[in-house]
């Protein structure tokens, strides 16, 4: 294989490459079965010269740092600040596992015959139909008929309180974002690698900050993953509001506050209704992630059948999931759709 030895000999940094090497380096696998099968002299094509990352140009001079080094420097810079994040950070995040763990708590020792009228009460007050609320009640019935019920209200209590958090610090954060251009252009990009990332990426820090039995561990990776589509359309809703309106406001002499809550607010209502719709969904699909830092629900289930190979449990629980998807979409969806057509009146 073709190096990078002729170009550091050319620029004579050989001594200073010679200083950044051992004495005695033992030669690689790859360099001793190259080295057996003649593939280390004679002529070399220009074109084998592999692109010169870090590992590549390591080979030709010790000095430069490998990539290793460079993970292991983050590794190194993270845990060199986890106490101070951790002194800073536990207070300001405690109240989340205390509401939490109250959550968990009611959705566990209320009864199924109290449990379900509410479950059925809040879907006939967010859609106003029958129908919906018949179809909520056979999927509650379905999922306690094959003892998932208890896993179901887990999930949903931890959702309740996570899309609730979301959007009482998403919205203030979008409503902020539509009044200063500057403020949005330094959160989009934040907002734009929280909806780029990988889920399980948002464990990895947490799992170093926080123990592995604290709610708040899961509920602030659930809470970083599914907060963005409401500031997003928080933000976008009000800037759609029409021109002519805020001017007909301010002629009114309304305001800031006025305009907000009584004009702004109500013409952007349904780009935030969508914004939270979008938000408890992607809070359901991080709980069934978290499960694997100990968070309870139907996602502990899935996250059995796929450690045993239990394949009925895993696709049963999955079915589970996708009936409280269904739930929760339809029910904010018809409450999105009688906010629109209360607007159209």
């Amino acid at each position: 294989m073709v190096t990078y030895d002729s170009v550091f000999d050319a620029l004579g940094l050989r001594q200073w490459c010679d200083g950044g090497k051992a004495a005695d380096k033992p030669m690689s696998m790859a360099e001793l079965l190259a080295k057996n099968k003649g593939q280390d002299g004679g002529e070399k094509s220009w074109s084998e010269l592999p692109f010169p990352s870090l590992d590549t140009l390591n080979k030709s001079c010790g000095s430069f740092p490998q990539s290793r080094d460079i993970t292991s420097g983050v590794e190194l810079g993270f845990l060199a600040i986890k106490d101070a994040l951790r002194f800073v950070l536990d207070p300001m995040t405690q109240p989340l596992s205390w509401i939490l763990e109250t959550a968990l708590s009611v959705a566990a020792v209320t009864p199924w015959w109290i449990m379900m009228p509410l479950l059925m009460a809040l879907a006939f007050f967010a859609s106003r139909s029958v129908k919906l609320v018949v179809y909520v009640t056979l999927c509650v019935v379905f999922l306690a008929a094959i003892d998932h019920y208890e896993y179901a209200m887990q999930t949903l209590a931890i959702i309740f309180v996570c899309a609730f958090l979301c959007v009482l610090f998403g919205v203030p954060i979008g409503i902020a974002m539509s009044r200063s251009n500057t403020l949005q252009r330094m959160t989009i990009p934040v907002l734009d690698m929280l909806q780029t990332l990988p889920p399980f990426v948002y464990l990895i820090p947490l799992i170093f900050l926080f123990s592995v039995t604290e709610p708040k561990l899961y509920g602030i990776a659930i809470i970083l993953y599914a907060i963005v589509p409401v500031i997003r359309l928080t933000d976008l809703g009000i800037r759609l509001v029409d021109k002519d309106v805020i001017e007909a406001a301010n002629s009114f002499g309304m305001t800031d506050n006025q305009k907000l809550l009584g004009v702004q607010i109500p013409l952007a209502l349904p780009n935030i209704m969508a914004g939270i719709n979008q938000t408890i969904m992607m809070s359901l699909a991080m709980v069934v992630i978290a499960s694997l830092v100990s968070a309870p629900g139907l996602g502990v289930l899935v996250l059995r059948g796929i450690r045993n190979l239990e394949l009925g449990v895993g696709l049963i629980s999955g079915l589970g999931i996708v009936l409280l998807a269904v739930i929760l979409d339809r029910v904010t969806k018809a409450a999105l759709d009688r906010v629109n057509a209360a607007q159209k009146i």
